[in-house]
């Protein structure tokens, strides 16, 4: 039976710290859209310090690390995809963000078609999420939906720029 995890749980490993979004996914209600507005937000902070080549670079450790980390806490959770597991939302809406127009908006769309592709999981995410259980396969099926909300922004800019 998976445990409930806290914020002793949070300390007791760094892959638990990341793999919990820093804390966000602890959110009693609606973790992976805490961990996505926890994403927006740091996204906001650190991006002025890096140049968009240097950001796909850390951005791809993280999601490489990410596969480390999620599969870690999963195993200690008991829970592969345990929805305070939240780096999965974290990296793949940096990686949105990083190719969205720098505008409050466009960000807003970003994070709305983000969870609700996250959420509804279209194939090849839903593959994924009911078949690869592990860190891999929980990471995959966000970066799928962060793919799906790409291409609706890339199409809605079409439309109306």
């Amino acid at each position: 039976m998976a445990q409930k995890p806290n914020l002793a749980f949070l300390l007791a490993h760094p892959a638990h710290f990341f793999a919990l979004g820093c804390g966000s996914g602890l959110a009693p209600k609606a973790p992976g859209t805490f961990g996505t507005l926890f994403a927006w937000i740091t996204f906001a902070l650190f991006h002025s310090y890096f140049g968009d080549f240097q950001l796909l670079f850390l951005l791809a450790a993280a999601y490489l690390g990410g596969i480390w980390f999620i599969d870690v806490t999963g195993k200690a959770i008991g829970d592969p995809d345990h929805g305070s597991i939240v780096w999965d939302e974290i990296v793949p809406f940096w990686l949105v963000l990083l190719m969205t127009p720098d505008t409050f908006f466009w960000q807003l769309a970003a994070f709305a078609l983000f969870r609700y592709f996250d959420i509804t999981k279209p194939q090849p995410a839903r593959y994924f999420d009911e078949h690869v259980k592990n860190g891999f396969g929980v990471m995959a099926d966000d970066l799928v939906a962060a793919g799906y909300t790409l291409l609706s922004l890339a199409l809605l800019k079409l439309i109306f720029a």
